[in-house]
């Protein structure tokens, strides 16, 4: 008897929950209030990119580019030779 009214209880506190949370939600004052703060950062933001300052490219002319040397004293490995030889 004592466990059939403490899942009463549990229940009856989750639809009171789901109630007032969906109710709160679906309220006109937060659909209001959440179309104001949405519009709010809106105008931050056209105020914030409008103070932005605009820098001036210094970037012209800062790749080196260096012509390739033909060096073939380079060693190659393979790797399956490397394996082989157990010195």
């Amino acid at each position: 008897m004592l466990k059939e009214i403490r899942y009463f209880i549990f229940l009856l506190v989750i639809a009171f929950f789901t109630y007032f949370t969906g109710k709160y939600y679906i309220s006109d004052f937060n659909k209001k209030k959440s179309y104001r703060s949405i519009l709010d950062i809106d105008k931050k933001i056209e105020i914030y990119s409008e103070e932005l300052p605009v820098l001036e490219n210094d970037t012209k002319d800062i790749i080196q580019y260096v012509e390739k040397s033909n060096d073939n004293k380079k060693k190659k490995f393979n790797f399956w030779k490397l394996l082989e030889t157990n010195e």
